[in-house]
Formats: C-alpha cells, sequence, structure tokens
C-alpha cells in the first residue's frame, strides 16, 4: 500500500470487495442477517451488556463499558444473537434486586434477550431486568388491533341505537376495518420501500468512492425555496435548496448564508485556542480519534453587545431564526453550546491520514425519542472551502454537498410533532481535505436547555450530570 495516494486507497478498498466473488457473498449473508437493535435502560441503575458467545459461553463487552439509567444504547447486531445486561451495584455497594431470607444482601439481576430477524428492534431493560423486546411486527400488530377495537365499537353503538340492521352493522365494519387498515398499512409500506431502496444504494462502498471522486457536483435538490433574515428585513431573499425532507429528517443548502467579516470575526476569536478536535466516548465524555481529524475551538457569543451588532451575535441570532422557521420549535440562545470554529488541512494526495471526519451522527439516530437536552439540529457554514476534497456527505440519504464559501447545511434530526429523532438518514461525513484548507462555523442545536439547564450540565449521552453522579 505505501506509496498510494488517498484516492487510490478508497477506490482500492472498495474494488477489491467488488472483485472478491467470496467477499461479496460473506458481505451478503452479513447484511441479510444484521439488523440494528436499540436498547433503552429503564431499570434504574447502571447496566452493562454483554455479547454471550454461542459456542463458548463466553461474554464480551459491548457497552463501553456501561449504559446509564434513563441512557438508551444502539448496537449492530445479527440475527440470533443473544446478550446479557447485568444491573451494577450502587455507590454503596447494592443492587435493587430482592433480599434472600437468609441474607441482607441484595442480588443484582440479570436479564438476557435474541435478536430476532424483523427490522427496528427495541429491546427495554425495566426494573429487576425484566425484558421487553419489540418490533416492526408487534408494533404493526398493536396497531392493527387497534384499529379493530375502534370499528367494533362503531358497530356495537349502532346497533346498540337501533339505527341499523345486522347485515348493514356488519358490511360497515367491514368498511371500516378495510380503510382504515388499508391506509395504515399504505402509509407504513411507503415507509419501508422508501427505506430499502436509499438504505441498498448506501454503505461503505457508496461512501469510498463518493468521497473519492473529486469532481463530482452537489446532489440535485428536490426542491428551491427562498428565505429572508428577518435580522436583515430589507435584505435579499436567501436561495435554499432542499435536499431532503422528511418528518424527523431534513437537509438544507442555503446560499450566501455568512459573510466575510463574520467568517474572519469567528476565525480571529478561535486563533489562540484550536486544539484537535475530539468525539463522544460512549460513556459520556470525549476523546480524540482516528475518526476525526482538525483542529476546533470553541467560542462563547458576547450576547451582551447583541445590540451593537457585533458579527458574531448576528450569525449566531440567524442560525436560531432559521432554525425556529424550519423547526417552528422556539428555540433560543440561553444555555446553547458555544459557536464552533472547525478547520481542516489538505496535504496532498500522497497523505495517508488526510483531515477528515468519518461518517457519524451529531445527535442521537436511532429513531428513538428525544432526551430532553440533547442535540436536534446542526448548521455547517462553510468560510473557507479546499481546492479539492471537504464535500459534506450524507450516504444514507445519498446527498452529497460541495462547499461554497459563504453557504450553509442545515440538517435536523428530530420530528417537531412526535419528537422521535431521524433513524440514520442525516448520518454523515467530512470527506478528505486534499489540497487548500477547510474552515467551517458549527453550532449545534439542542432542545430542553436553557439558563438553568446549559449544554455543559449533560454528559454525550444526555443525561445531567448530576444524575450520572447519584447512579
Amino acid at each position: 500500500m505505501k506509496g498510494k495516494n488517498t484516492k487510490q486507497l478508497l477506490l482500492l478498498a472498495a474494488a477489491t470487495a467488488i472483485t472478491n466473488p467470496n467477499l461479496i457473498q460473506q458481505v451478503q449473508a452479513a447484511r441479510d442477517n444484521a439488523r440494528n437493535i436499540n436498547i433503552i435502560n429503564e431499570s434504574g441503575a447502571k447496566v452493562i451488556l454483554n455479547w454471550v458467545h454461542p459456542d463458548t459461553g463466553e461474554r464480551v463487552l459491548q457497552s463501553n463499558p456501561h449504559i446509564f439509567n434513563g441512557a438508551s444504547f444502539s448496537l449492530n447486531s445479527f440475527a440470533t444473537h443473544t446478550f446479557e445486561a447485568s444491573e451494577m451495584p450502587s455507590k454503596n455497594g447494592e443492587c435493587s434486586g430482592s433480599a434472600d431470607d437468609d441474607d441482607d444482601s441484595k442480588t443484582c439481576k440479570v436479564g438476557f434477550f435474541t435478536v430476532n430477524y424483523n427490522d427496528e428492534q427495541i429491546i427495554t431493560l425495566n426494573t429487576g431486568m425484566e425484558v421487553t423486546h419489540s418490533d416492526n411486527k408487534s408494533v404493526a400488530r398493536e396497531m392493527a388491533s387497534s384499529l379493530l377495537e375502534e370499528c367494533k365499537a362503531k358497530a356495537l353503538k349502532s346497533i346498540a341505537s337501533n339505527t341499523t340492521t345486522a347485515d348493514k352493522a356488519i358490511a360497515s365494519l367491514t368498511s371500516c376495518v378495510s380503510e382504515s387498515v388499508s391506509t395504515q398499512m399504505e402509509q407504513k409500506n411507503d415507509e419501508i420501500a422508501f427505506q430499502t431502496k436509499i438504505r441498498k444504494q448506501m454503505g461503505e462502498l457508496y461512501e469510498n468512492y463518493t468521497c473519492a471522486d473529486y469532481d463530482l457536483p452537489t446532489t440535485e435538490a428536490i426542491d428551491t425555496q427562498m428565505w429572508r433574515d428577518p435580522g436583515k428585513p430589507t435584505g435579499p431573499r436567501l436561495k435554499v435548496d432542499v435536499m431532503l425532507d422528511r418528518p424527523a429528517s431534513k437537509i438544507h443548502v442555503v446560499q450566501n448564508f455568512i459573510t466575510p467579516q463574520e467568517c474572519q470575526a469567528m476565525e480571529d476569536q478561535a486563533k489562540p485556542k484550536l486544539h484537535k478536535a475530539t468525539v463522544a466516548n460512549g460513556k459520556g465524555g470525549s476523546e480524540l480519534s482516528p475518526n476525526r481529524k482538525a483542529l476546533q475551538a470553541g467560542i462563547k457569543i458576547p450576547w451582551h453587545l447583541e445590540n451593537e451588532k457585533h458579527p458574531l451575535t448576528t450569525i449566531s441570532r440567524r442560525v436560531y431564526d432559521y432554525v425556529n422557521h424550519v423547526l417552528d420549535l422556539d428555540i433560543e440562545e440561553h444555555g446553547q453550546e458555544d459557536l464552533m470554529s472547525i478547520q481542516y488541512e489538505g496535504r496532498g494526495e500522497d497523505d495517508d491520514t488526510p483531515d477528515r471526519y468519518m461518517p457519524h451522527c451529531d445527535g442521537d439516530c436511532t429513531g428513538m425519542e428525544h432526551k430532553s437536552g440533547t442535540r436536534m439540529a446542526t448548521m455547517v457554514m462553510y468560510c473557507d472551502v479546499p481546492e479539492v476534497g471537504g464535500a459534506t456527505n450524507f450516504r444514507n440519504s445519498g446527498v452529497h454537498v460541495v462547499p461554497e464559501a459563504g453557504s450553509a447545511t442545515f440538517f435536523s434530526y428530530i420530528d417537531p410533532e412526535t419528537k422521535k429523532m431521524d433513524n440514520a438518514w442525516t448520518e454523515h461525513s467530512g470527506c478528505p481535505v486534499i489540497k487548500g484548507e477547510k474552515k467551517i462555523v458549527t453550532q449545534w442545536v439542542r432542545l430542553g436547555v436553557d439558563r438553568e439547564n446549559p449544554w455543559d450540565s449533560f454528559n454525550t449521552l444526555g443525561i445531567k450530570f448530576s444524575d450520572a453522579d447519584s447512579q
């Protein structure tokens, strides 16, 4: 591999898989049985999760190292795999189990579950480590049962009021069931068909080819809208390219969103504070990772200078105005994260470890309920763009954005009506920067923060530090 440039390495990795029939069969078999599972810990205690080896019974830790009470944990697994969830003792050494008759200590509980062949499985760990296992099929059965009960109640009410005959009541019941179930099934089938089509087109091979093709243009928009900054009521309307528009997953590209003066103000503030970028470590904190190579610096916004039209307060206000324009969640600046300056440097095609950000989600992207205080939208503003590389790539949605100086990519990962989170449609990456510099300004936007509950009172799992310390 020595001597090959970044583009060659990416293409070689993809081509090797495509030209190896045995590998293709192995990958296909694994994909057929691959299942994404979401574990919700409502047991009242911290829990460790182990995979149970089917032959030896060996326990292999999966939870890095534990799952806090109230937290969720997403895991890519396979059908027939069995897992053991074990309660961890509290700080005083006790567990929540019932005391034995001849022993004053409480027994730590253990629960087991096995991944089935259904999609989008949710495992809830309840008090005493009782396990509730649901999936799309069980949810569909519950929905059908509810619809039948509603139709049955209408028919019985009609009969009881003597306003219909038996044969007409049966016909009415049949029509009600047929229409209701058909409508629900049509909606669900459309959703499943869309997801299946998209997910089959994506994956690691797509990611490699997309990032390796430096000449690939921005994906064609599905719609174009216009938006005017409330802070500039007489200013020009900004062009908005809608790239993805789903209830819990939206991707927009906004032209001329940030000015050179605002970019310069951010760069000046960030310069003395730049440090290596980190990622969430799965334990509530953050750490350095080879998946993210860049420099970053968080900058506090001087809101006390907002009336003086400070460039940082101006751009921050514009971000929140746009978020509220799209999601209508009445988001305010109080308690939100700092504005982040992130810088990538290109060192040529011979660099084996270029600056980049591997595929990731900015918030929870498992389709679960939003956890108060966690992220739900992101605005990425492009100040300096590289000559080669550096695109923003949403591989699960087939959206590829080539950055333009002054433009911004907005994406939200929450349904503002149901508060359900995105299911990986906004997973994204920053493709390798090959030549030139990429300087961006990013604002992560949270729901449920305020002056009394600021963003830094929560760990990266979405649990308040005060609550985590008490577990």
